[in-house]
């Protein structure tokens, strides 16, 4: 087995406007669950060896958490975990911050030096706060020998 770790992070538009206040206007107009689906291919050369789906939720809900100034907050759901996060800033890590181990099977490598590299497609749908969007990403490679 092979263990990659892969990290990333979602910056731009989406990260700054979601905000408690879009949280809340979102919420009044019953638009209570914010979805990310990440696909993440592994491949090495011109070849797919993994393709892993994960996905990240937001759902906004009526708080009556004394911590929180706020009336509507977040949960977010991250590999089937719930948080509660205490900040807007925590949030945002939570939901647009990645860190997966992904293990691949070393018999999917041919034997002796491998080019892998990563590519990432992130999407989610309209809401009141934001526009269905695509984007996508593409690691660097890096030089894998299997020996047997």
């Amino acid at each position: 087995m092979l263990a990659l770790d892969i990290g990333f992070k979602i910056e731009g538009k989406i990260r700054e406007i979601f905000d408690q206040k879009n949280w809340e206007r979102a919420y009044n107009k019953h638009d209570n669950i914010f979805r990310v689906v990440i696909e993440i291919e592994i491949s090495s050369g011109r070849k797919t060896i993994s393709i892993t789906k994960l996905v990240r939720k937001a759902v906004l809900f009526w708080t009556r958490n004394p911590k929180i100034q706020h009336r509507i907050w977040v949960q977010i759901v991250k590999d089937d975990s719930n948080f509660y996060p205490l900040s807007v800033d925590e949030a945002r890590t939570l939901l647009f911050d990645f860190n997966k181990t992904l293990e691949i099977e070393g018999g999917l490598l041919k034997i002796g030096d491998n080019k892998l590299s990563a590519k990432i497609l992130v999407s989610w749908g309209k809401h009141l706060f934001t526009e269905p969007q695509k984007i996508s990403g593409k690691s660097d490679e890096i030089a894998v020998n299997r020996s047997t």
